[in-house]
């Protein structure tokens, strides 16, 4: 008997915080999508003047529209896009109406098209949305400046090298002038959101251990019979 009822106390003790940790997790869950529904309803707002010193926390991914020139500096970032492949973020200087010059992030051009696609010169207006990104890390190597090739958006380094602002504003569509580039606009779908894996995983688990439970009785039950 007294196993009988420490495998019942210990079976439903584990069940209950087995699922209070699927509950905690799908109150995440909602959380997490209130969040991300906010920043996708900041991300497609109308777009606003560049502030005149943007900052990294209250601007991130506000929506901006200037008037200017490309330069014709640019810088070419590696990476993979899903359905594309291998190919680079082209990161060009701009220079604004009133003489500010900052780098545009004007999309994604195939590895193969490089050479082909020389960096944008003359007059455009420019709508996108405000990024500091937060790419590299101790193993990003460093930029490959005979090819002009960069492994990850370094902003500060990136702004140093073509003489701009710490700001950089990604393009929210293709340039008409230059149909070689896809504009990779900001979305949410790099922000992590696992909880709904981790709330099934926890309720799974709770299920799990009702199931071993109610045999490890049954089996002490059948031998007291």
């Amino acid at each position: 008997m007294v196993r009988l009822i420490g495998a019942i106390v210990i079976g439903v003790a584990g069940c209950a915080v087995l699922i209070a940790l699927g509950l905690w997790q799908s109150q995440r869950l909602a959380w997490k999508e209130g969040i991300l529904a906010d920043i996708t309803a900041r991300i497609t707002a109308p777009p606003a003047p560049l502030p005149a010193a943007p900052d990294a926390e209250a601007d991130r991914y506000l929506p901006v529209a200037i008037m200017g020139r490309f330069t014709g500096e640019a810088l070419h970032v590696l990476v993979s896009v899903k359905g594309k492949g291998a190919g680079f973020r082209l990161i060009a200087a701009f220079e604004t109406a009133e003489g500010r010059r900052v780098l545009v992030d004007r999309g994604f051009i195939p590895e193969a098209a490089r050479a082909a696609t020389p960096p944008a010169t003359g007059p455009a207006r420019i709508e996108g949305n405000l990024h500091w990104p937060a790419e590299i890390d101790s193993f990003t190597p460093e930029p490959d400046t005979k090819l002009g090739i960069w492994f990850a958006r370094d902003l500060p380094a990136m702004a140093a090298a073509l003489g701009t602002e710490l700001v950089l504003i990604v393009a929210r569509s293709a340039d008409p002038a230059d149909p070689a580039v896809t504009p990779l606009p900001l979305d949410t779908a790099s922000i992590p959101n696992d909880h709904l894996q981790y709330a099934v995983t926890w309720f799974s688990l709770a299920a799990v251990w009702a199931g071993m439970t109610a045999l490890f009785v049954w089996r002490i039950r059948r031998r007291t019979a």
